[in-house]
């Protein structure tokens, strides 16, 4: 790729550097800790990654970190996968998160929408009341540290009480969205045995309201490790027989009692997607989440007690817990439950205006449908407290950065990140004192040394290679649950390049410092020994009003050819033509390969997705070569089973 120095879309005035955490930050790390004054971030990045333990050190000195038990050294060890991260130390996450209700009392700490769109606050005060009372029932309930507790929740404030609670009280919080499935929901709890779980009646999405009992009743049957069921009355229904209501739980004015905990003891079990087989339950500990998602958010997404943080997501998704965590900068975190669109395609505008959020985050899919809706933020809505709208989920296609400019404010600070559930956190993406180029991710995150790798380990700049982090992150799991021997752990991350994380995404390390996401290398496009990323036919091909969403794969075939079909899911009244056929196959020929053009163009009625909104190549690609639907993939991690029955009956009758 290009080298060449390009005009960035947005350079942060000299006010905004100097007013930036990530700057008072830098000058303090090289006053206490010998971090370079001068360089800017470049310079303190790597620092950051040649002086691991003395960053670390320092983010946790800057932040006030609480350790009742003082830590031995910063890393005890730092092999991955197996790195022990300030080993001796105690504390405990929860009390961090509500450290604000010292000083804050009756601010808002959350501020929770539905689709009325009327925000309605919960303070500072109340969350911790609510979390010591609720804590206080758990360990009546015998919940000891190490125990499961799961949610079976919508983004709503009882969730992150919930959450708060069970680390409080050292526990294991786990959750999943009220629209996953019961099975969807069994493939993930049962691998980690929750004591209790708490669960709502229904909830309301596109205007409607979908009552979830009949599914709480299996769940409920299908866990026999609980002692509990916790009932949250959304729709307004009685709480079942047997179950706890959540109102007597949360009652009691109880300050809460904060177990001291190990720095690696579990916070909570996230989950891949599973889609071609159980999810992974991945576990982060309550110290590594703690330490990177202060680093994260205090400096990377320059979070304070002055802003109001909203990200669009659901408890099924790592950037709910990732939302959470704004709480540990004291900053105002905005919960909304409902759905992205309603009642229009502005509707997360609408939201960002009404709560004065300063942080919105999005899913770059969600940018581009409102640029193919024609939305204009800025002329229906007052956006003025905006400072940063941030994407992940995909690659933002330099069209949604342009559209983002000239959308929302040319001031406008836009930061595409890329990371992963396995770590809870970026390894690319916001710096507030850096340009902003089109298509490009600003820098690596601070202590993160993000490598691009040729398959023999060679690190390379301005050419696509493997996602490698070489030096361990805190967030970085501890272990997958029921994974005894950590086969499946290590099988997952570190069997391509041994001791390096693969993340297995394809990237570009620009000579200027910044970061191009490809796509999966796990679905890479390989025609003639040329590598590219679904990521980048997507974006071309998207551009055409034409075509609503896409899918494209590569198979090798028996004799040793290659095909490449592109799928597309049509806008409503296009066809698809010659015309449209000749455009498509022009776009990628001209703006990406001409070996990259596809050999089919086939029209389909949808594209399937995980339940977290990621298209699913790899699956539809062991459909296409003939894998059963059963072991192509989890059937309870797809949004819409029946559109895979579409790309099975292809398999069958192509000839």
């Amino acid at each position: 790729m290009s080298t060449v120095n390009p005009q960035p879309l947005w350079q942060p005035t000299a006010e905004r550097i100097a007013e930036a955490r990530i700057t008072r930050f830098q000058a303090w790390a090289a006053e206490h800790h010998g971090a370079p004054a001068d360089g800017g971030y470049a310079a303190l990045h790597r620092w950051s990654v040649e002086e691991l333990e003395t960053f670390w050190k320092a983010v946790t000195e800057w932040f006030d970190v609480r350790f009742t038990t003082p830590y031995e050294r910063v890393l005890g060890d730092r092999s991955m996968p197996g790195a022990q991260w300030f080993p001796g130390a105690t504390l405990n996450y929860a009390e961090h998160a509500l450290r604000a209700a010292d000083s804050r009392a009756d601010e808002p700490a959350l501020l929770h929408v539905d689709e009325t769109h009327d925000p309605r606050p919960v303070t500072w005060a109340d969350l911790r009341r609510q979390v010591g009372s609720l804590a206080a029932e758990l360990r009546a309930l015998g919940v000891r540290p190490g125990d499961r507790v799961s949610g079976y929740l919508p983004n709503i404030p009882e969730a992150v009480v919930a959450l708060l609670a069970t680390a409080a009280v050292g526990g294991v919080w786990t959750s999943c969205a009220p629209d996953f499935g019961a099975r969807s929901v069994l493939d993930r709890f049962q691998q980690v045995e929750p004591v209790v779980l708490f669960t709502v009646d229904g909830y309301r999405y596109g205007g409607k309201a979908h009552d979830r009992r009949e599914i709480v009743a299996e769940l409920r049957r299908e866990l026999p490790t609980l002692r509990a069921v916790v009932h949250i009355p959304l729709l307004g229904t009685d709480a079942p027989d047997g179950a706890l209501e959540w109102s007597a739980l949360t009652a009691a004015d109880t300050a809460p009692v904060f177990e001291q905990v190990p720095f690696d003891h579990p916070l909570w079990v996230l989950y891949s997607s599973g889609t071609t087989g159980l999810p992974k339950a991945i576990v982060q500990s309550q110290g590594g989440i703690l330490v990177e998602h202060l680093k994260q958010l205090g400096l990377h997404c320059d979070l304070g007690p002055e802003d109001r943080f909203f990200w669009y997501t659901s408890t099924g998704w790592m950037m709910w817990n990732f939302l959470v965590s704004g709480l540990l900068t004291g900053t105002t975190v905005v919960l909304y439950d409902g759905s992205p669109g309603h009642p229009d395609t502005g509707a997360q505008w609408r939201i960002a205006e009404r709560t004065g959020a300063t942080l919105y985050g999005t899913s770059a899919a969600y940018v581009m449908a409102c640029r193919k809706a024609g939305v204009h933020p800025s002329r229906d809505h007052d956006l003025s407290a905006v400072k940063c709208v941030a994407t992940t989920g995909s690659p933002l296609p330099p069209d949604g950065f342009r559209w983002l400019h000239d959308e929302v404010r040319h001031d406008l600070w836009i930061a595409s990140v890329s990371g992963g559930t396995d770590v809870c956190s970026c390894f690319a993406g916001a710096v507030p004192t850096l340009p902003v180029h089109v298509g490009e991710l600003q820098a690596p995150c601070l202590g993160t040394d993000l490598q691009s790798w040729d398959p023999s380990g060679k690190p390379l700049t301005d050419e696509v290679g493997e996602l490698v982090v070489t030096n361990p992150m805190p967030s970085m799991p501890t272990h997958f649950w029921n994974d005894p021997d950590g086969s499946r752990y290590h099988d997952s991350y570190f069997d391509t390049y041994p001791g390096v994380w693969r993340h297995g995404d394809w990237i570009t390390l620009t000579s200027r410092g910044s970061v191009v996401i490809h796509g999966r290398s796990d679905s890479t496009l390989n025609r003639q020994g040329v590598r590219m990323g679904s990521a980048d036919i997507y974006e071309a091909v998207e551009r055409l009003p034409e075509i609503k969403e896409s899918l494209v794969v590569g198979i090798e075939q028996p004799d040793g050819g290659y095909w490449m079909p592109l799928f597309v899911h049509l806008a409503p009244g296009a066809t698809l033509d010659d015309d449209l056929t000749d455009r498509i196959r022009k776009t990628i020929r001209t703006q990406l390969s001409p070996r990259h053009v596809p050999d089919e163009i086939i029209e389909v009625p949808g594209i399937p997705h995980t339940l977290t909104g990621k298209r699913i190549e790899v699956p539809v690609k062991r459909l296409l070569q003939g894998t059963p639907l059963e072991k192509a993939v989890n059937p309870g991690s797809i949004d819409n089973l029946d559109l895979l029955a579409h790309y099975q009956e292809l398999a069958r009758t192509r000839p």
